[in-house]
C-alpha cells in the first residue's frame, strides 16, 4: 500500500508541477500591432451621382499599413464585393485624407429617393491585421444641400485624395442589360 500511496503522490506533485511551471516557462508574445482609424467623417444623404467624399484619418506605429477596405451593403440587393485601395508607400505609417467614390453608376441607371447604403471602411496592414471598423450610413435624396465645412481634423485643408472606391451600385428593381 505505501508503494501506491507515493506513486499516486508524485504523480499529484508531478500533474500540480505542470500547471504552475508552464507559466514560468511561456515565451511573451509579441504585441500584435494593429493600424487604427482615428478620426473619420463623411456627409450622410446626397444625389444620386454625386461625388461622395468619405474623409480618413489613420496610423500604424509600425508604418506598415497596405490598404484600405471598403465594403457595401445595400437593402434589397445586398453585400458588394470588397473593394481595395492600396496606399502609397507615403501613407503607410500615418495618412489623412479622402477616398472617393463617384456614385454614378452606369448598372443602376438610377436610384430611387430614400435608397440607403451602408458603407464599412477599415485599414489592413501588410501582415495581415485590420483597423477598427468605421461605419458611414448614406441615403440618396434629391434636394439634398452640401455641408458647409468639414470637422476638425479634416478642417485645416491638405486632405489628399487617397484613392477612389470602384463600387457600380445596382438598382435591384430594374432587370439588368448586360
Amino acid at each position: 500500500m505505501k508503494i501506491k500511496e507515493r506513486v499516486c503522490s508524485i504523480g499529484l506533485l508531478f500533474w500540480i508541477g505542470l500547471l504552475i511551471a508552464p507559466q514560468g516557462w511561456a515565451q511573451p508574445t509579441p504585441e500584435v500591432k494593429r493600424p487604427s482609424i482615428i478620426h473619420a467623417f463623411a456627409v450622410d444623404k446626397g444625389y444620386y451621382g454625386d461625388i461622395w467624399k468619405i474623409y480618413l484619418e489613420a496610423e500604424d506605429p509600425d508604418g506598415q499599413m497596405l490598404k484600405i477596405a471598403c465594403n457595401v451593403n445595400q437593402p434589397g440587393y445586398g453585400l458588394y464585393p470588397t473593394d481595395w485601395i492600396y496606399l502609397k508607400p507615403g501613407f503607410q505609417k500615418h495618412f489623412k485624407g479622402y477616398i472617393q467614390w463617384n456614385t454614378f453608376s452606369s448598372k443602376a441607371r438610377y436610384l430611387f429617393d430614400g435608397t440607403q447604403i451602408t458603407l464599412k471602411v477599415s485599414v489592413i496592414d501588410k501582415a495581415g491585421n485590420e483597423s477598427n471598423e468605421v461605419i458611414f450610413p448614406f441615403t440618396f435624396e434629391s434636394g439634398v444641400r452640401g455641408f458647409s465645412s468639414l470637422p476638425a481634423p479634416f478642417d485645416q485643408g491638405g486632405n489628399p485624395r487617397l484613392g477612389y472606391i470602384s463600387i457600380d451600385l445596382i438598382n435591384p428593381s430594374v432587370k439588368s442589360v448586360d
